[in-house]
């Protein structure tokens, strides 16, 4: 009766679809008839899953299934997937657990089948071979993580404030809401990989009342909201434990035909730990991948204690019409909140370049490595707060656009620069960045002329926002390993040199670049014994107040 009530309340206001679904979206039909307990699939490819009431009984009483309950031979050659996705249906269904069998090497070819996870995953110490040379949908995951609560529309927002604090909108339960005005574009892409932007688009988190949580903001004025959605937040967690899977790389021709045979989590709330994902069979070319971890549209997800791996790069032709590597990703974040890696590692070495960058991430906020090893950390179009602490990054270091505070502590820098802020959208952070006991090995130890802020910006471009460098830069106790360096290096620089042609007052700036006021140093030593010096372009910085303690 309260439900009843509270939808007829919320309809006066909103687009209203919430619940846990009673049939579950993944496309298969599960009975319990008085017949043995099988698979089959119909002749539009639905899964038709019949469970006896024995089987049932004893599934519901111990509380879990596996694969094997529904026919998975876990032999590594027969393909498993209609087996893996009806195991799943029926605990799903019946709020079960689900358990990989003991010793068991499950095969997955390509067929279009997705496996739709609502509860507790042990994959454990099987292992699951992905079979990608003959895909029949290269954008069908082979396991989604998915809530049953349906998204709402919120119809009555027309507009939007930076740093608002509350909308006036009830919510069933606390929400992550995404908000789009298509009418504005943002992140105008230049270079090589040259686009016209993409709309304006924020995700923040609500509570039932429409109090939005304050340490993830909205981050732009929405004078005009084209869509708003609440996608609700599951209150219990939810743990995929273990599995070691391998990806048999496709073989297609290389360009921006990504593949998405991935473990994509679209549900708030989700520990991942102790899985292990390797690629084999990558060859002279083949299309780059968007992320076996693949994370979006959610809040509040943890991937500790898993090993991954670094893709072979590929080049195609970029949008400018040049030769330009693909990136391509084991880790992809996008549209989410709250996201975490914890002592995560990957197989290849980190600071070999015939890997790309092993994450990438899109409007995103709150994001944290701690203890990881990995070949870079990356924000595309903008990250809202981000920490890396105690971690290692290799031949890619950070890269990054966005706002809020960056925080670098206690970890080993192996880029180009301490910190790169992509010059492709404008080199901007607006806000502050921390970098304390840290150690900088350029270039992974290569002789360079090295810099701690790297980036460009010509200020000819409109990237569609203001592009700012970080207000105010803190760094403290750093270690700068430049002993291997070229012969006519002056020593480190702060800045390195973003805009060349703006030597003088005559420099006409279109879309002024705001830089940085103020830099705090303490304790920064070099290798090399030459001291930190403030940019080969001394004009382009000449405002900085820099304070050394």
């Amino acid at each position: 009766m309260k439900y009843s009530l509270l939808s007829f309340l919320l309809l006066t206001c909103m687009t209203l679809a919430w619940g846990q679904a009673k049939f579950p979206v993944e496309n298969v039909l599960i009975r319990s008839q008085n017949k043995k307990t099988d698979v089959k699939t119909s002749e539009n490819g639905k899964l038709q899953v019949n469970v006896s009431p024995k089987d049932l009984h004893k599934f519901k009483n111990r509380g879990w299934v596996s694969y094997s309950d529904f026919g998975a031979t876990g032999d590594g050659k027969t393909d498993d997937i209609d087996a893996i996705a009806a195991t799943h249906a029926v605990a799903n269904q019946y709020e079960l657990s689900v358990k990989a069998d003991k010793g068991a090497t499950y095969y997955i070819g390509g067929k279009e089948r997705t496996a739709v996870i609502r509860t507790n995953t042990d994959f454990g110490t099987a292992a699951f071979i992905i079979d990608d040379t003959e895909v029949q949908n290269r954008n069908a995951s082979v396991f989604m993580v998915s809530s049953g609560l349906q998204a709402i529309k919120l119809e009555t927002i027309s507009s939007l404030k930076k740093n608002q604090q509350k909308i006036e909108q009830s919510l069933p339960m606390p929400s992550l809401i995404t908000v789009t005005n298509a009418n504005v574009k943002r992140y105008i892409r230049f270079g090589l990989n040259q686009n016209n932007g993409a709309s304006q688009t924020d995700i923040f988190v609500a509570d039932k009342n429409g109090n939005l949580d304050m340490n993830a903001p909205i981050i732009w004025d929405f004078d005009k909201v084209t869509d708003i959605t609440a996608l609700p937040i599951d209150e219990k967690t939810l743990t995929i434990a273990g599995g070691r899977f391998t990806t048999i790389a496709n073989k297609a021709e290389s360009k921006y035909t990504y593949y998405n045979r991935n473990i994509a989590i679209r549900r708030s709330h989700v520990i991942v730990k102790g899985l292990e994902h390797r690629v084999t069979g990558e060859g002279e070319h083949g299309a780059p991948y968007g992320g076996f971890i693949n994370i979006s549209d959610c809040a509040y997800v943890t991937v500790k204690n898993t090993v991954l791996t670094g893709h072979k790069t590929y080049v195609t032709i970029g949008a400018a019409g040049k030769p330009v590597s693909m990136g391509t990703y084991d880790i992809s974040v996008n549209r989410a909140l709250n996201v975490s890696f914890v002592n995560c590692s990957q197989t290849n070495d980190i600071n070999d370049k015939t890997y790309w960058g092993i994450m990438g991430s899109n409007y995103s906020k709150n994001m944290l490595y701690d203890s990881c090893t990995f070949s870079r950390f990356d924000a595309h179009m903008g990250v809202a707060n981000a920490t890396i602490r105690n971690s290692t990054l290799g031949h890619m270091g950070i890269n990054a656009i966005g706002s809020g505070v960056l925080t670098v502590e206690n970890s080993t820098i192996n880029g180009y620069s301490l910190i790169n802020l992509r010059t492709d959208y404008g080199s901007t952070w607006q806000g502050e960045v921390f970098i304390r006991n840290c150690v900088f090995v350029p270039a992974s130890g290569k002789p360079i002329s090295s810099s701690l802020i790297g980036g460009a910006n010509s200020s000819q471009h409109d990237f569609g926002y203001t592009c700012y460098m970080p207000e105010r830069i803190t760094i403290e106790n750093l270690r700068i390993n430049d002993s291997n360096h070229p012969e006519s290096y002056r020593g480190p620089a702060i800045f390195s040199n973003f805009n060349p042609e703006m030597k003088d007052t005559s420099y006409q700036e279109t879309f002024p670049f705001v830089r940085t006021k103020e830099v705090f140093l303490r304790n920064v030593t070099t290798a090399s014994g030459m001291k930190l010096r403030l940019s080969d372009n001394p004009f382009l910085f000449k405002d900085v107040k820099v304070v050394t303690d």
